[in-house]
């Protein structure tokens, strides 16, 4: 691999020279159906798994025939028929995974664990201590693999924990700790095999691997920044060469020249599959295969209705489809902050732990990264997780796992994840500046996510019904004014729709207002009181910011040839800025006006409920009405 880095036919390379032992050795004490969540260094833990090396070849050269199809590079990808869940650059960000992973193990009594491995760098990430206390609190069968090698990319020890080993966190946490030689193959084979034993009693194990790395973190950055004296004392205790003296302190090879066809052997293993591999076919571009990548197909489950219905507020459609998903099939799994017991904070949840246990109904600590991460190992192993924020503005925290993980999976090379994140958000209520936030449009711009924002009690029953049931990941906007402040009769059952089609509130001619959410109520009211003065205005309801239904606006622009856009969020890149662009580029001959948007200030949400009155887009409503209308 280096001599195809010299010669510029791979673009990187992490090498794991002097840290051998530790994949190996690890891949070794495991069984195959536990699962590994490996890092850049982590080549040995493939071989020993058996993987196709020239698939493997094909991924580090970016070929078609790569486990990623050349849309990631190095170690970026994961074999779930392997049981080995790939990494992110964002390191400790995998971790959480193999608390999902391990959860899914004791859920169904399945007797493997979740291995996952981090460098010394990764341990200050803030993922790092949710993973750790996830799994020590829930009792996970998870073991956590620090290789200690001295440096983070270039930073030493010394300058990034305080502590004398890493290990000692172990206690912090109320796991067990281990501090191994990761040089010595049987001495991380026999911690391996310990700690297995530990977390299929309910124990997880963190476990610090001393060792080093020879090479770079990779190789264009050099070791210039290494000591030498450093070099020259791990040197002996080079993983490889320990091996070949046991093996011959022990007879099991008789001698160099053994050893040297042994070598010979290995080279003539894996060189076929190389050459193979270079002569392997380069991807090729086609679009329409790149976007479906982003999607898997939905097959909603067949509902039966009755012909009873019942008067439901907006929340108690939400309880009431996230109840009926949970009576059909036991495979989904919620988790959040306060949901238990407690019903959640806006009690969305009460009463289900008393009808579905603790085992689905899980009170999680207080993060979000972590219910994330382990939402998407749930999801890895055929769970429908659902993952409340407690509040949308605290989404923020798990912004790493939704864009990264989550969003970009199945394009990499995961299966389709079944995740539900469901989000309370929106002003209007006096909460302040962090509990008021709108942040859906955040999300807009990161292919592989569907965005739901219902207005109407009915939308809130359906759309979430069919967000639970849908294998992509969907982000579920529920707006906290709406909660206890409309109300409708709705069917006793739900009806599954597909996700990503807008719908006519209201019928018009002079102008269009395209909103959603608590938009679609403001623009509602201002509908009927243009209609007392003969001005009929047409009132389209997004209900979902992607997939974006474009048809069912250009179809409403075309009709009344004015549009105005109306979101709660700020004016700056907000959902509607491109939705703006949108109708400019594909409606330009259809308007009469320019498009014109009103928004809430580009200030943060203010607590006093004077000032955020001011602050709302509803009170310029009128304004921008009459001025679109004046054209």
């Amino acid at each position: 691999m280096l001599n195809l880095l010299r010669q510029n036919k791979i673009s990187k390379w992490f090498s794991g020279m002097g840290q051998e032992a530790i994949a190996v050795g690890v891949a070794s004490a495991l069984d195959e159906k536990d699962w590994l969540l490996p890092m850049h260094r982590n080549l040995g833990l493939f071989t020993t798994r058996g993987v196709d090396l020239y698939k493997l070849f094909c991924q580090w050269l970016g070929k078609a025939d790569g486990f990623t199809g050349g849309r990631d590079r190095s170690f970026h990808f994961g074999i779930p028929e392997q049981r080995i869940a790939g990494m992110i650059s964002h390191l400790a960000a995998t971790m959480p995974i193999a608390d999902g992973l391990g959860l899914a193990s004791k859920l169904r009594d399945s007797g493997y664990v979740a291995c996952s491995f981090c460098g010394d760098g990764a341990t200050s990430e803030g993922e790092f201590h949710e993973a750790l206390n996830l799994a020590a609190v829930w009792e996970l069968p998870v073991i956590f693999m620090i290789e200690n090698n001295g440096y983070g990319l270039s930073t030493p020890t010394n300058e990034q924990y305080a502590c004398d080993d890493l290990v000692d966190r172990a206690q912090g946490y109320g796991m067990h700790g281990l501090k191994i030689d990761g040089n010595d193959i049987f001495e991380v084979m026999e911690a391996v095999s310990q700690a297995k034993k530990y977390a299929l009693e309910g124990e997880p194990t963190l476990i610090e691997a001393k060792t080093f790395r020879m090479r770079g973190h990779e190789e264009a950055s050099g070791t210039f920044y290494v000591p030498d004296e450093k070099f020259e004392k791990w040197s002996e205790r080079d993983p490889i060469d320990r091996m070949a003296r046991w093996l011959k302190e022990e007879q099991i090879v008789s001698g160099d020249e053994q050893l040297a066809s042994i070598k010979d052997e290995v080279d003539n293993s894996f060189e076929p599959q190389l050459k193979k591999a270079l002569k392997a076919e380069e991807p090729t571009f086609d679009r329409q295969t790149e976007e479906q990548r982003l999607f898997s197909p939905v097959d909603y489950p067949s509902t039966e209705g009755t012909e009873e219905s019942s008067e439901k507020r907006f929340v108690d459609a939400l309880q009431f489809s996230l109840r009926q998903a949970f009576e059909e099939d036991d495979e989904f799994v919620i988790m959040g902050q306060d949901i238990a017991e407690y019903g959640g904070v806006f009690k969305i949840t009460e009463g289900f732990v008393d009808q579905f246990g603790k085992d689905r109904i899980r009170n999680t600590p207080i993060i979000e990264a972590g219910a994330l991460g382990c939402g998407v190992g749930l999801a890895l192993e055929g769970y429908k997780s659902v993952v409340e924020m407690q509040f949308a503005d605290f989404i923020s925290c798990g912004f790493n796992q939704i864009i990264n993980n989550i969003s970009k999976g199945q394009y990499r090379w995961m299966p389709p994840l079944n995740i539900t994140i469901r989000a309370p958000h929106g002003a209007g209520v006096g909460a302040g500046p962090f509990h008021s936030q709108s942040p859906e449009g955040w999300f807009m711009q990161h292919p592989g996510l569907k965005i739901v924002v219902p207005s109407t009690v009915e939308d809130a029953q359906n759309l979430l019904y069919s967000a639970l049931y849908d294998p992509n990941p969907v982000l579920f906007f529920e707006h906290k004014k709406l909660y206890r402040s409309i109300h409708d009769v709705t069917p006793d059952y739900c009806t599954p729709e597909e996700l990503g089609k807008a719908k006519v509130r209201r019928e018009g001619s002079d102008a269009t207002i395209v909103t959603y959410g608590m938009g679609v109520h403001w623009a509602q009211d201002i509908a009927k009181s243009y209609a007392e003065n003969g001005t009929e205005l047409e009132v389209v309801d997004l209900r979902c910011l992607a997939p974006l239904d474009l048809d069912t606006v250009k179809q409403s622009v075309s009709k009344t040839n004015k549009v105005l856009l109306l979101q709660e969020p700020s004016t700056t890149l907000g959902p509607m800025s491109e939705l703006s662009s949108l109708i400019t580029e594909q409606c330009f001959e259809e308007l009469d006006a320019p498009v014109l948007r009103c928004s809430s200030l580009d200030i943060p949400v203010p607590f006093s409920p004077k000032l955020e009155k001011h602050y709302l887009a509803d009170n310029r409503l009128e304004e921008t009405l009459d001025k679109l209308l004046a054209y």
